[in-house]
């Protein structure tokens, strides 16, 4: 290989390398197109859902809060898609940054390679003074001199041939490379125009929902009676709630004790039969069963299944109402907005502590997880009675449609009497 040759594969080696490190470091600080497009698929799965459940509540006769919470997610999703796709574009601007310096090398190592060809052939033509290759070899004064002569036209021959294969060679890497960029160009275009039309449909969508918003706000004295009955019913629900949870904890208390005098009796005959340690064994292994049933819920914590699909349209705790000013809204879960006529299925394998009608609210049942309980609000048909086993993902019913056409459930995590977020629990 010639020294010219090495020189430029050093140096077209070493760009690549520093382009591969520029390009992993870019994407180290952000995430991949592969990421990146990943979660535009999932993104756009949930606005094709949502999307049904804004055409159910728009089809009402009347504006609801149910139509302003599905307008509010599509708008948030919308966001996320429009970030998704500016961030692909960011990639892109990346590839075609990092495939134009690769050009300009290798459109400068080409022109410097035919630079370096011209002066090999000038060279040889000025050495050779127009003398032909046979003449310069037999106007050797010696044999020495002849073989000296056929071997330097020999290595002068195939340093030509390699850089012409060089030329070759780096003119077919600066056609692929030309192809590529215009290829990841022509991409960037179609991002673009997708990006432009995304940003059109937020602006449509953020005017319905000012729309909705000032429809709503006329109605305020009819929103606040809503309000107000419903809080009726959510405190009516708590007081049920509490009053089933420490039912079961006294229940399980009770049984606890009445199994220890079962199980201490059985000790003290099984010592006076000399069979202690068969007895005390027992004992351990009974204990343990009953503490893995509280062990394996909390251990599931964030793996949850969600118990109906949708969104989340009332987040846990404090927040303000989207429409009247100066309200505070309490959640003790979480509420989750869906399509009419979807199945509500438990989240983990328990026991059925009530089933309970809310007015207002529609059918309720509690599920016993031992330490923990869920509570499932807002069904319309229950397919599980009170002290039924369920297992995990098991239908327990269907969600009801309430009075404005909204299908909604009100959903609880509770340990003990104490609410925990659910968003905690279920899988992100």
């Amino acid at each position: 290989m010639t020294a010219a040759k090495f020189t430029w594969l050093a140096g077209w080696t070493a760009l690549l390398l520093l382009c591969a490190a520029d390009r992993t470091l870019a994407q180290s600080r952000g995430k991949s197109k592969t990421q990146l497009q990943k979660e535009k698929q999932q993104n756009l799965q949930k606005i094709r859902e949502t999307e049904k459940i804004l055409t159910e509540t728009a089809n009402q006769k009347r504006t609801s809060l149910g139509e302003l919470s599905a307008l509010n997610q599509r708008i948030q999703q919308q966001e996320t898609l429009i970030v998704s796709i500016r961030s692909e574009i960011e990639l892109l601007d990346l590839d075609i940054a990092e495939n134009n310096s690769i050009l300009d090398a290798l459109s400068a190592d080409l022109t410097k390679l035919k630079e370096e060809y011209a002066a090999m052939i000038f060279a040889a033509q000025k050495t050779q003074g127009g003398i032909s290759k046979l003449s310069f070899l037999f106007s050797a004064t010696s044999f020495n001199q002849f073989l000296m002569r056929k071997k330097y036209l020999e290595q002068y021959s195939t340093a030509r041939q390699e850089q012409a294969a060089a030329i070759a060679a780096v003119q077919k890497q600066l056609n692929e490379q030309v192809r590529q960029t215009e290829v990841i160009k022509e991409k960037k275009r179609g991002l673009l125009t997708d990006e432009e039309s995304e940003k059109n449909n937020l602006n449509g969508l953020k005017k319905k929902q000012r729309t909705v918003v000032r429809s709503l706000e006329r109605e305020e004295s009819r929103l606040r009676r809503d309000l107000e009955d419903t809080r009726v019913a959510v405190a009516r629900l708590d007081k049920l709630i509490n009053e089933i949870i420490r039912e079961e904890m006294e229940r399980a208390a009770r049984e606890a004790r009445e199994k220890e005098a079962r199980e201490k009796e059985a000790r003290e005959r099984a010592e006076k039969n000399a069979n202690k340690s068969e007895s005390t064994a027992k004992s351990k292994s009974t204990a343990t069963n009953a503490a893995t049933l509280s062990a394996s819920f909390e251990d599931n914590r964030a793996k949850f299944a969600w118990p109906v699909s949708g969104f989340v349209s009332q987040k846990f705790g404090r927040q303000n109402h989207p429409v009247l000013k100066g309200i505070v809204l309490q959640n003790d879960g979480i509420n989750i907005q869906t399509q009419a006529g979807e199945m509500v299925h438990a989240i983990f394998e328990g026991t059925v502590g009530r089933v309970a009608f809310i007015p207002i609210l529609g059918n309720t049942v509690i599920i016993n997880h031992g330490d923990y309980f869920t509570v499932y609000v807002g069904l319309k048909d229950v397919s599980v009675k009170q002290g039924q086993k369920v297992v995990t993902h098991q239908e327990i019913g269907q969600v009801q449609v309430n009075a404005e056409g909204i299908s909604e459930l009100r959903f609880q995590i509770r340990k003990n009497t104490q609410a925990l977020d659910p968003q905690d629990w279920l899988r992100n």
